[in-house]
């Protein structure tokens, strides 16, 4: 059963998950996931690795289809579109891998994932990443890793995203680059981008988050506002292995 601790769910979500099951194969993956994001707010999905944190974003994002329950994205039925036909409708995916063309310019990167009469222009991500911007006739492939992740993301901004979804931004990165991409987030979330965050960096979350769920063996085990879960060192340690943050 999913405890609910001061949750807050949102009565009009922008995004509604419910009852999501999945499978790779033989394997179940996913065993009957529910979440909601509403319109401007920050959401993680947080678990241990393996806990199937990255099925349920390429789940909502129709790389995988669900084999049973709904994913709404707003009025609309998503669950049996093709990927292509979700991020027609606002959400992009941002993968852990990046995703960057390492043989076109920064430039050419984020042009290519523009999409037409985007509000999202070159100017706009460049203002959020200057690194991009002094990096802009770079290749892909000459990128730092934390440039990279913010290429990946400037490139989805083109796309005009009502919901970006991130998994991992910033797993091994140096803390500095940690702060510059954390700021970044900020700002984004304040031009009304909903965002739904896998993320392991419990202090980046905590930073970020309006809200977590908690996923265990392919099940949402535990929901709470982000005041709730900064005071419930038991649930951390329980579900997460940390102890106070």
């Amino acid at each position: 059963m999913t405890a609910r601790i001061g949750s807050q769910r949102p009565r009009h979500p922008l995004l509604a998950v419910d009852a999501v099951h999945a499978h790779y194969g033989k394997s179940h993956v996913l065993q009957g996931v529910s979440l909601q994001v509403a319109d401007g707010e920050l959401v993680t999905l947080l678990g241990r690795n393996g806990a199937g944190k990255t099925t349920t974003l390429k789940t909502i994002a129709g790389v995988m289809p669900p084999s049973q329950g709904r994913v709404r994205f707003g009025d609309e039925e998503l669950s049996r579109l093709a990927t292509h036909q979700v991020a027609k409708r606002g959400i992009c995916l941002v993968p852990e891998h990046r995703g960057v063309f390492k043989l076109l310019t920064v430039e050419e990167n984020l042009l290519l994932g523009q999409r037409k009469n985007s509000p999202w222009q070159l100017a706009d991500v460049y203002r959020i990443f200057p690194r991009l911007k002094e990096r802009r006739n770079n290749g892909g492939g000459q990128l730092s890793g934390g440039e990279q992740k913010m290429l990946a993301i400037g490139r989805a901004l083109m796309n005009a995203p009502r919901l970006l979804m991130l998994d991992e931004p910033v797993e091994g990165l140096a803390p500095v680059i940690v702060e510059e991409i954390v700021a970044q987030l900020k700002v984004i979330r304040a031009a009304g981008v909903a965002i739904l965050l896998v993320e392991q960096n419990l202090e980046v979350c905590t930073q970020l988050a309006d809200r977590h769920y908690i996923i265990e063996q392919g099940a949402i085990v535990h929901e709470a506002t982000n005041a709730a879960f900064l005071a419930d060192d038991e649930v951390k340690d329980r579900y997460l292995g940390v102890g106070i943050l």
